[in-house]
């Protein structure tokens, strides 16, 4: 691929596909933030490797709690974002840490989860796109009894 194809601005639009994916998820908008993920593959504590976004809806509409409001009280924030670029082969790496906080009716604020990101990209058709996460990176965990029905993963 031709370097010359590539946005000026590559690491910029990694980034904000890292950040939009909080955003989707924190507003309530599973099959939003799922078609992020609707050319990549997805790794999982409960499975090898999901792909598919039927699949990927299906759980995370089994998983995530949401309220009244249509959100799960959640902000997720990405930091320390790494990015590579391979601009000679259209592809990108990252690596990023997360931070989910939540509060409800029944829970203070409070910092529910911790964890890191492990990303790949692809430029295709003019933009980048996942191509891969690994959601198996889940260092620290606190009460996420309000956000995850953990129960139902196995489902």
């Amino acid at each position: 691929m031709s370097t010359s194809l590539l946005p000026r601005n590559s690491a910029l639009e990694i980034t904000n596909l890292l950040y939009r994916y909080n955003e989707l998820i924190d507003s309530g908008d599973l099959a939003g933030a799922v078609g992020l993920f609707q050319h990549a593959q997805l790794k999982l504590v409960t499975s090898p490797e999901l792909q598919g976004y039927e699949a990927c809806l299906a759980l995370l509409q089994r998983v995530v709690i949401l309220y009244a409001d249509g959100t799960p009280k959640t902000k997720h924030i990405v930091t320390n974002p790494i990015i590579d670029i391979d601009e000679a082969a259209g592809t990108a790496s990252s690596r990023s840490q997360y931070t989910v906080f939540q509060a409800t009716d029944e829970l203070p604020l409070q910092v529910i989860a911790g964890g890191r990101y492990h990303d790949r990209f692809e430029y295709v058709e003019g933009q980048w796109r996942f191509a891969y996460r690994d959601y198996t990176l889940f260092d620290l965990r606190g009460n996420t009894s309000q956000h995850l029905n953990l129960a139902r993963v196995m489902e």
